[in-house]
């Protein structure tokens, strides 16, 4: 009998033990949304202004990279417009000469016309004067034609000069390195006085406040998850201290993939698990690569 009491007691233990084992719902580790910041434009770093650990906040100015060239082209291309600019022609001042022609042949024109009218003069003259109205009119219609042709040339000079120099400020602007988020400086990879170029890593930065628990669960508990869900998160700091957090599901996965090695599910003897993840508030303790565990219920 005391053989049998103690067999008891041994499952007993066992069975309690497998219970706690599976305590939690599912396992993963905590990830965060990381950006890695390159260089937009090449040069020497004057200066840049970010240390591993440091809180950035979104559009903050970090550094920036030497931009006297750019400046140095966007004055040439300004006294080049302005050049192109000072060819453009006044039409009324060029037409006024040719105005003042058939605006004289006009008067002329109406005193013929008194003359023929008092039988002091023929229609032979009236006809002249008509025809060469008519001739210093067309005069007038090419000249302007001319005029605006050359000057809508010139204005398309001055556009394309212009436009060079907004391309010049565009790589200015990108000369000032800034962060894209809110959040830590996880890595510097370079540091100021080194010379850069276009697509060349900064630092890495990423989002602490809002982590992403990537979590795995068997098909069997797809049904029990939805996204948009609260779930409980729990993560371990050791000595058997652990805090509670309230996470919501944001993605399940479609497609079912092998157990990570590095991953318990509720059921081990799983071989396909789906991922999801789910967004918690980070109060500052969590870390990139902590262990947490999920209650869905």
């Amino acid at each position: 009998m005391k053989k049998i009491g103690i067999c008891i007691w041994v499952l007993a233990l066992l069975v309690s033990c497998h219970r706690n084992t599976y305590k939690y719902d599912a396992s993963g580790t905590f990830e965060a949304t990381e950006i890695i910041v390159s260089s937009e434009g090449s040069g020497k770093i004057e200066w840049l202004s970010v240390e591993e650990g440091q809180k950035l906040s979104a559009g903050q100015d970090v550094g920036v990279i030497d931009t006297l060239q750019l400046h140095l082209r966007k004055l040439q291309l300004r006294a080049s417009g302005q050049s192109v600019g000072s060819r453009r022609l006044d039409i009324s001042q060029q037409v006024a000469s040719t105005e003042s022609q058939i605006a004289t042949q006009q008067r002329e024109r109406d005193r013929v016309e008194r003359l023929i009218a008092a039988n002091a003069a023929n229609t032979k003259q009236l006809d002249d004067i008509n025809s060469q109205i008519a001739v210093l009119q067309r005069q007038l219609v090419a000249q302007r034609e001319s005029l605006q042709s050359s000057n809508q040339s010139i204005t398309q000079e001055e556009s394309g000069v212009e436009m060079q120099i907004k391309q010049i400020e565009d790589q200015i602007e990108k000369s000032r390195i800034t962060s894209p988020i809110n959040g830590t400086v996880l890595v510097k990879y370079v540091e100021p006085g080194e010379i850069t170029s276009t697509g060349m890593p900064l630092f890495k930065i990423a989002d602490t406040d809002h982590m992403i628990l990537r979590a795995y669960i068997t098909s069997g508990q797809l049904s029990q998850l939805q996204i948009g869900q609260q779930v409980k998160v729990y993560t371990d700091f050791g000595d058997k201290e652990s805090r509670e957090y309230t996470g919501e599901v944001t993605w399940i996965s479609d497609q079912a993939e092998f157990t990570p090695k590095t991953i318990q599910t509720k059921d081990e003897r799983a071989n396909l698990v789906y991922a999801v993840k789910i967004a918690v508030a980070n109060d500052g303790y969590i870390k990139i690569g902590m262990y947490g565990d999920v209650n869905f219920r």
